[in-house]
């Protein structure tokens, strides 16, 4: 694993832990040598993450569409920022860029964008794990709802187990080295085939 994306709010949120724990997910990952994929913001758990990555000595590569980085919010201070046309190259080149997803706390643009990477996963698009930060419980609400997706017989138990959870940063990261994808839900592997 050389990339990480990193999916988090463009706000810090209300809870201190949250930001407290994007900090150290981006000292964790440039410490690590990994590289931070992310949205280029310099703004909320964006901007932290990014911040404490850079501080620690790695590299972020962030991903934005011209008409925010024209509104401000994109960091100045990065590796590298990639501007792009819409959301959607936006979140291609970021699932292109990346060997794996971790979801921080954020909104519906960071629900999104983790749903997505998961339903490609499923679908065998990639073979990349997808996980949780789940900041003091942030996403068990999520997760019961996952789960009921399975219990109401929307989707097979083992695309729910395929999903990370974990309190910190470093034990989703953990959790990252030991992954084995699931076969896709249609039985025809898309792995090595570019999404």
């Amino acid at each position: 694993m050389n990339s990480i994306c990193v999916y988090c709010g463009s706000a810090l949120g209300s809870d201190p832990a949250f930001q407290k724990e994007a900090i150290s997910a981006g000292t964790l990952i440039g410490q690590a040598g990994l590289t931070l994929v992310y949205g280029g913001g310099k703004v909320g758990l964006m901007g932290a993450v990014a911040d404490a990555a850079l501080a620690a000595g790695g590299k972020v590569v962030g991903v934005m569409p011209a008409d925010l980085v024209s509104q401000e919010i994109g960091h100045k201070g990065l590796t590298e920022l990639k501007v792009v046309n819409s959301m959607h190259e936006r979140k291609w080149a970021m699932a292109e860029l990346s060997d794996a997803f971790l979801c921080l706390p954020g909104g519906p643009g960071t629900f999104e964008e983790i749903f997505e990477q998961w339903t490609w996963a499923l679908l065998g698009f990639h073979a990349k794990p997808c996980g949780f930060v789940n900041v003091n419980g942030y996403y068990d609400p999520l997760r019961a709802t996952v789960q009921q997706m399975a219990d109401k017989g929307f989707l097979a138990q083992q695309y729910v187990d395929m999903l990370i959870y974990a309190d910190t940063t470093e034990r989703v990261i953990e959790a990252f080295t030991a992954y084995v994808a699931p076969p896709p839900k249609w039985g025809v592997a898309a792995v090595a085939q570019r999404y």
